[in-house]
C-alpha cells in the first residue's frame, strides 16, 4: 500500500479541514468563530491521519484564526463552534475588543487602515487651520486648562491601574495542558488555555481563538 503524501502547505491543510469539518471551517463566505481548545479536538480526530502532522495543523490553525476574515467574525454575542459546527460558547465583550484591536493593528501594519479611521484622523487635524479665531483666552488661562486636563487624565489612569487584580506567577511544576491561565501581552494580561508544553516554550490559545507561543515568565494564574 502506498504511503499518502503529507500535506505541508497551510493552504492545503485549511482546505482539507474544510472538507473534513465543513460545519466548522470555511474557505469562502462567512467564518464561524472556533471553540477555545479546538486544536486538541482536531488532533484527536486526525490522530490516525498520517498526512497531517500536529505541527503543521497548529500552524494552519494559527494562520486561520489570525486572518482578517476570521477576526471580523469575532463579535459580541456571536457563538464559538466545535468541530461539528455546534454552538458551545458566546463571545463576550473582552474577546470581541481584543479581536478588533488585533485586526486594526494587523491592517495598519500592512497599510490597510480602515477608511473610517483615516476620516477620523483627518477630522482631528482639520480644526488646526482655524486657530487664529480662538485667541480670546489669555496665555495663562490656556496653560491652566492644559494643566487641569493632564491632572484629570493622570488621575483616571491611576484609578484604572488600581482596579486591575494582581497577577500571580504560576508554579512550573503545576502547569499542564488544559490549564486556564493569564498571559502577559504588553501591558494587558489576557485569558488563555495551555495547549502544549515543550521545554521552556509554552503554547496557549487566547479566548479570541488565536494560538501563540510564549515562555513561563509570561504565564500567571
Amino acid at each position: 500500500m502506498e504511503t499518502e503524501i503529507k500535506r505541508i502547505s497551510t493552504k492545503d491543510i485549511i482546505t482539507y479541514l474544510t472538507e473534513k469539518f465543513p460545519e466548522c471551517f470555511s474557505v469562502k463566505g462567512p467564518v464561524k468563530p472556533l471553540k477555545v481548545g479546538i486544536f486538541q479536538d482536531l488532533a484527536e480526530k486526525l490522530s490516525d491521519d498520517e498526512t497531517v502532522s500536529k505541527t503543521r495543523l497548529r500552524q494552519a490553525l494559527r494562520h486561520y484564526t489570525s486572518s482578517w476574515r476570521y477576526l471580523k467574525a469575532i463579535k459580541t454575542g456571536a457563538f464559538r463552534v466545535d468541530i461539528d459546527g455546534k454552538d458551545v460558547a458566546e463571545i463576550d465583550e473582552e474577546q470581541a475588543n481584543y479581536a478588533s484591536k488585533t485586526l486594526k493593528e494587523s491592517q495598519e501594519k500592512f497599510g490597510k487602515t480602515p477608511a473610517s479611521n483615516k476620516k477620523a484622523q483627518g477630522d482631528k487635524r482639520a480644526p488646526k487651520a482655524n486657530t487664529s479665531k480662538s485667541n480670546d483666552k489669555s496665555s495663562d488661562e490656556t496653560k491652566r486648562d492644559s494643566a487641569k486636563f493632564k491632572s484629570v487624565k493622570s488621575t483616571k489612569r491611576k484609578d484604572v491601574k488600581k482596579e486591575l487584580p494582581p497577577l500571580k506567577k504560576v508554579d512550573s511544576a503545576t502547569i499542564k495542558v488544559g490549564n486556564k491561565v493569564k498571559v502577559q501581552l504588553g501591558n494587558s494580561p489576557m485569558n488563555a488555555t495551555i495547549t502544549e508544553i515543550a521545554g521552556k516554550d509554552i503554547s496557549v490559545q487566547l479566548d479570541s481563538g488565536m494560538t501563540i507561543k510564549t515562555q513561563m515568565q509570561n504565564i500567571y494564574s
